[in-house]
């Protein structure tokens, strides 16, 4: 490599950002997308060893240039590809079965023994019952029933599914 060459490489390794970004203007003439030090200083490198010693050989291009004729290039996805993924994120929420599997069918009864009194809560189709009151969740009614927080299915010991 050229004295030249190597020296100005190595300027290059303590150099701010928006300098490395206006170097890489001038030798590729495009902005780079990337704000990465270590990405730029390695793409400059590599473009003035390169124009310094000539490039790539003619056999490297011509190989390059056939690995490439089936290769789809593209850098960024297609502007409808984000909407898309929404609406089948949307539509496979909408598929799923909004209640926990490991709760049992609306109208069964859970219970738990509880510093030698029953904890009895009814299921219902959205939420729950306990001593005639509503609860949206099996950690609210534990809660209550404790005076601690707890995670619902373990206070009623409801691991497994169905």
């Amino acid at each position: 490599m050229h004295r030249e060459v190597q020296q100005e490489i190595e300027g290059l390794r303590h150099q701010p950002i928006k300098a490395l970004k206006a170097r890489y203007r001038e030798l590729f003439g495009e902005d780079s997308r990337s704000s990465n030090h270590a990405h730029l200083f390695r793409r400059i490198a590599w473009r003035l060893q390169a124009q310094a010693e000539g490039g790539l050989s003619q056999r490297a291009q011509d190989r390059a240039a056939e690995l490439a004729v089936d290769v789809d290039l593209r850098v960024l996805p297609p502007k409808e590809f984000w909407s898309q993924l929404e609406e089948a994120g949307e539509r496979e929420r909408s598929r799923r079965p909004r209640r926990d599997p490991r709760l049992p069918e609306p109208g069964t009864t859970v219970e738990r023994e509880y510093q030698g009194q029953m904890v009895s809560v009814k299921v219902l189709k959205d939420g729950f019952e306990y001593q005639g009151q509503a609860y949206e969740s099996l950690s609210s009614i534990a809660s209550a029933v404790t005076g601690m927080r707890w995670n619902g299915f373990s206070f009623f010991r409801l691991k497994g599914t169905k």
